[in-house]
C-alpha cells in the first residue's frame, strides 16, 4: 500500500472518529450556550474548536500507531500498548487544554469516556487493517503461485507437443532418404532447421504475435509439402492489421499435424488448409475431410494440448465445428 493513498485513509478515519465521539459537545454547547455570557461565546467557540482539532490530531496520531508501527496479528497484544497511548494522550490533552482553555468546563467523565472510545477504535481499526494486509498479502503469493503453476503446466504441454513433431520430422527424413532425393532431402531439412530453431527461441514464450506463428506455419507447411509431394497446400491469408494480435506459441503445429495425421492425402484427394480470419477477428484452420479408412496411430494430445494451452494462457476456449465435408477449428486472439 503507497504512503499517500493510506496516509488520506487514516486521515479520513481519524476524522469521522472525532466526529463521532465528539458529537455530545454539540449536545453540550446547546445546552450552556444561553447560560455563557454574551461576551463569552466566542472564547466557549474557540475552546470548543481547540478541543476538537486536538482530540483529531491524537486520534490520528492513534491510528498511525496501530497501522504503521504495532505490528503483531494478536488483538491481546495489541491492548497494552494502545491502553497506555490512550492514557498519555489524555494526559497531553488535559494539560494543552488546561494552559489554553482557561477556565473552561471540559466535563471530566464525558471526556474520559470519549478517549477510551476513541482508543477502542483505534485498536480495532488497527487490528483490521493489519488482517486487511496479511489477507491482501496472501492473496498475492497465491497469485504468485497461480502464475508459477501455470507456465509450469504451459511448458509441460508445449514440451508434449515437441516429441511429437520430432519423431514425425524424422519419419519424413527416413522416406525422402529411401527415396535418394537428395535436392528434396536438403530442401527438407533446412527447413526442419528453421522449424527447430523457431521452437528452441520459443521454449521460454508463452504467447507470441500472430505474425511469428504464421511465419512458422509457413514454414511448416513447406516441410509438409515436401513430404507429400506437392499433395497438400496450406493457403494463408490474415490481413496485416491483425499480425500484432497475440496466439500461445506452436499454436498452429497440432492443427496442421493433425490434418495430416487424420485424413488421406494423395492424388484423388489433394488437401487444402486454409489458415484465415474471419469478422470476430479469431483465427480459423479449415480443411476438407477426407477420412483414412483405418484409425489413426495418435495419442490423441495435439487438440486437447491446445485446448488447455488457450484456458490457461488466455482464459478462452477454442471452438471446434465439423460437418460431413469440412473441419474448422477457431483460435481466439489476445490483444
Amino acid at each position: 500500500m503507497k504512503y499517500d493513498k493510506s496516509f488520506n485513509k487514516i486521515l479520513l478515519a481519524s476524522l469521522v472518529c472525532t466526529a463521532f465521539v465528539s458529537y455530545p459537545n454539540l449536545l453540550f454547547l446547546s445546552w450552556d450556550w444561553d447560560c455563557v455570557p454574551a461576551d463569552g461565546r466566542v472564547c466557549y467557540i474557540d475552546n470548543m474548536l481547540i478541543r476538537f482539532l486536538l482530540f483529531w490530531a491524537f486520534s490520528m496520531g492513534l491510528l498511525l500507531f496501530n497501522v504503521r508501527w504495532l505490528k503483531t496479528q494478536s488483538l491481546l497484544k495489541r491492548i497494552l500498548p494502545n491502553v497506555a497511548l490512550t492514557i498519555v494522550a489524555y494526559g497531553l490533552y488535559k494539560g494543552i487544554t488546561a494552559l489554553i482553555c482557561t477556565g473552561f468546563d471540559g466535563r471530566p467523565i464525558i471526556l474520559t469516556f470519549q478517549f477510551i472510545v476513541m482508543g477502542m477504535m483505534g485498536l480495532l481499526l488497527g487490528f483490521t487493517n493489519y488482517l486487511g494486509i496479511i489477507h491482501q498479502k496472501k492473496e498475492e503469493e497465491l497469485q504468485q503461485l497461480k502464475i508459477e503453476s501455470l507456465e509450469s503446466r504451459c511448458t509441460a504441454l508445449t514440451n508434449q507437443i515437441n516429441p511429437h513433431f520430432f519423431f514425425n520430422s524424422l519419419g519424413g527424413i527416413s522416406s525422402l532418404v529411401r527415396k535418394k532425393d537428395d535436392k528434396l532431402t536438403i530442401c527438407y531439412i533446412d527447413h526442419l532447421s528453421d522449424i527447430f530453431r523457431y521452437i528452441l527461441q520459443s521454449e521460454r514464450k508463452q504467447l507470441v504475435t500472430l505474425e511469428e506463428e504464421l511465419e512458422f506455419a509457413r514454414s511448416f507447411s513447406e516441410v509438409m509439402e515436401v513430404r507429400y509431394a506437392g499433395k497438400l497446400d496450406v493457403h494463408i491469408d490474415v490481413p496485416a492489421d491483425c499480425m500484432n494480435l497475440s496466439i500461445p506459441v506452436l499454436a498452429l503445429l497440432p492443427l496442421i499435424e493433425n490434418v495430416t495425421v487424420h485424413n488421406m492425402i494423395d492424388s484423388e484427394h489433394r488437401m487444402r488448409v486454409d489458415i484465415v480470419m474471419n469478422e470476430a477477428k479469431e483465427l480459423m484452420v479449415i480443411n476438407p475431410m477426407y477420412p483414412k479408412q483405418y484409425k489413426p496411430e495418435t495419442h490423441g494430445t495435439g487438440l486437447t494440448n491446445l485446448e488447455k494451452r488457450f484456458m490457461l494462457l488466455m482464459n478462452r476456449q477454442i471452438r471446434v465445428e465439423r460437418t460431413e465435408q469440412t473441419f474448422k477449428v477457431i483460435l481466439p486472439l489476445g490483444s
